[in-house]
């Protein structure tokens, strides 16, 4: 593409110029509006339509029949506020109760804010295309709403591994566990998982910002994500496929080689308890965990390390779970698979009630 600043006269002279420099036996076109110009396999072409920046997009549906979208409505709605009154309702229970003062239920109660806000960023706007039909979201604040999606989803990646290696410390090396997680420690890890995050998404986004959407603005997904953006940008997203494959995949694979070599040797470590009830109740809790991380980094992993090319459909599928379903899972698996939050539910709902 060419960029003309001068007069529209100047500009059409230098393209005939062009064209007739282009002479031989190569094949020409020349069309007075578009301004374009065929020559042989070559096609260079200013457009007053391409030259239009986007200033909205219009998002798609998870499922595009429209007698489903109210029952989906429904639907997602209910899971939205499972999702806020159980994570919502963990932080306060954390907080009310002093013996959940601990490394392992800060870490939770960081968790459980990342997927309040993770799944608000998302959901609100699916919500909003089920009952309008057409939901239209602003060039910035899809860039915005992109921001925030990658911020939270790379929190929940460190969040994630912070947890592994507090158990794997908690399970390995009792006798040093309050020596090496310290709140100190435990303050470092929450604040480096959110500057990672930070970083990161800031990485993304601004490969993001230097695309130039002119094929259209009708993202095919529900939210503003990468590969969707990438299929409406009429220039190169190498760049931005290679800042995935590095920036990305080391959110996903790294921490889910460290959590599972942590969990090699925690679960080496269960298997050599002589009480039966220590390595029930180690056994449970790290079993959440285990749960949790393989939702999280399985859905990511599906939509993330596969071709581009890849259905878009399935897409939407999989980025259900790490944008809807994970987050409403998250305080259910950590509480109904724990007594010690069961009981202290009961006692906090007991004491509230008289």
């Amino acid at each position: 593409m060419f960029m003309c600043g001068a007069a529209t006269l100047g500009c059409r002279s230098a393209l005939g110029t062009v064209a007739a420099a282009l002479g031989g036996g190569d094949r020409h076109l020349w069309e007075h509006n578009n301004w374009s110009i065929w020559a042989g396999f070559s096609y260079i072409k200013i457009s007053h339509e391409n030259n239009t920046l986007v200033t909205e997009f219009i998002l798609g549906s998870l499922i595009d029949q429209p007698e489903l979208q109210i029952p989906l409505f429904f639907l997602f709605l209910v899971l939205y506020l499972v999702t806020a009154l159980g994570n919502f309702g963990l932080r306060i229970l954390i907080v009310l109760n002093s013996h959940f003062h601990t490394p392992m239920y800060f870490f939770l109660f960081n968790l459980s804010l990342i997927d309040l806000c993770h799944s608000s960023v998302i959901t609100h706007k699916m919500l909003m295309k089920f009952i309008l039909g057409k939901n239209v979201i602003s060039y910035m604040g899809c860039m915005t709403q992109l921001y925030f999606f990658c911020f939270f989803v790379i929190s929940e990646c460190c969040v994630l591994t912070s947890m592994a290696y507090d158990r794997y410390v908690a399970t390995a090396i009792l006798f040093l566990y309050n020596v090496i997680m310290s709140p100190k420690v435990c303050s470092y890890l929450i604040v480096g998982s959110y500057l990672m995050a930070f970083s990161d998404a800031m990485v993304h986004t601004g490969f993001i910002l230097r695309l130039i959407f002119c094929d259209g603005n009708a993202i095919n997904h529900y939210f503003c994500d990468f590969l969707p953006l990438f299929q409406l940008s009429c220039t190169s997203t190498y760049i931005n496929e290679l800042s995935i494959l590095i920036v990305g995949d080391k959110n996903i694979i790294v921490p889910s080689f460290i959590i599972f070599t942590s969990y090699g040797f925690i679960l080496s470590s269960i298997f050599q308890m002589k009480s039966t009830e220590g390595r029930f109740k180690a056994f449970s809790i790290c079993s959440s965990h285990i749960i949790a991380v393989s939702l999280f980094f399985g859905s990511d992993a599906f939509m993330y390390l596969k071709p581009y090319s890849s259905s878009s459909d399935k897409g939407k599928i999989s980025s259900v779970f790490y944008t809807t379903v994970v987050p409403m899972m998250n305080p259910l698996i950590y509480s109904l698979r724990n007594k010690d939050v069961k009981v202290a539910l009961r006692k906090t709902l007991s004491r509230r009630t008289f």
